[in-house]
């Protein structure tokens, strides 16, 4: 295909113009995926700019996942959208997604947590349960932050640095999730420590290293997580 009437750009952050501009013909599909780019010197002729601010531009282009530099061969598309990072992905993801992986995520933390559970993690348990008790005296958004306060010390507990990331990243998620959920149930009107007795039988399980039954506390829990 012949190359574009790119124009050349005005002085300023020539990267990101370069970038910006060069992503707009990808998404428009002026390049195909599968297809290799022109070269550097041809890129930086139409652009107006120097072969360095196109490499600059085309290496962040594949770091959004557009392009892909191949040894000997040349830059060439592989996608027309920038791939979205886990964060971004999980914001856009609904609610009952994010809830069932982390179903499973807490499920098998609160089995290794009664495992490898130490004198330490457990405080840490009894200070968040006693939080998440005062914050029942709070409005929702305390509450749910000391409940989810209360699944991280648990989560910490089995000390496995993935699943603790993992249960990070999803924490923005989870909190607006929780928040629509008391805000149509309305459990906290009913009862302000709403799930206190879960949540002390959770601490329980895990402090007296009983694997199955905290497994199957978090469980049922998660699946009712104000009683509902």
């Amino acid at each position: 295909m012949s190359s574009s009437p790119l124009g050349p750009l005005r002085p300023s952050p020539l990267v990101e113009q370069a970038a910006d501009r060069l992503r707009a013909q990808i998404a428009a599909g002026h390049w195909a995926v599968g297809s290799r780019l022109p070269g550097e010197t041809t890129l930086a002729k139409e652009l107006g700019v120097g072969r360095s601010t196109v490499r600059e531009a085309l290496r962040a282009l594949a770091g959004a996942g557009l392009v892909q530099p191949r040894q000997g061969a040349g830059v060439f598309v592989i996608a027309t959208e920038p791939a979205e990072d886990w964060p971004t992905r999980l914001r856009r993801a609904a609610v009952t997604d994010v809830y069932e992986v982390r179903m499973g995520l807490e499920v098998h933390a609160a089995r290794l947590a009664a495992r490898r559970r130490t004198p330490e993690d457990v405080a840490a348990m009894e200070r968040a349960l006693a939080g998440r008790r005062a914050a029942s005296q709070l409005d929702d958004e305390a509450f749910i932050d000391a409940d989810i306060a209360l699944h991280a010390t648990v989560v910490g507990a089995a000390h496995n640095s993935v699943l603790a990331d993992l249960f990070t990243e999803f924490t923005p998620a989870l909190r607006r999730g929780l928040l629509d959920l008391l805000t149509l149930t309305g459990a906290r009107t009913r009862d302000p420590n709403t799930a206190d007795e879960a949540h002390e039988a959770l601490v329980r399980a895990v402090t007296d290293g009983d694997a199955e039954v905290a497994a199957e506390v978090v469980r049922a829990e998660l699946e009712d997580p104000f009683g509902g």
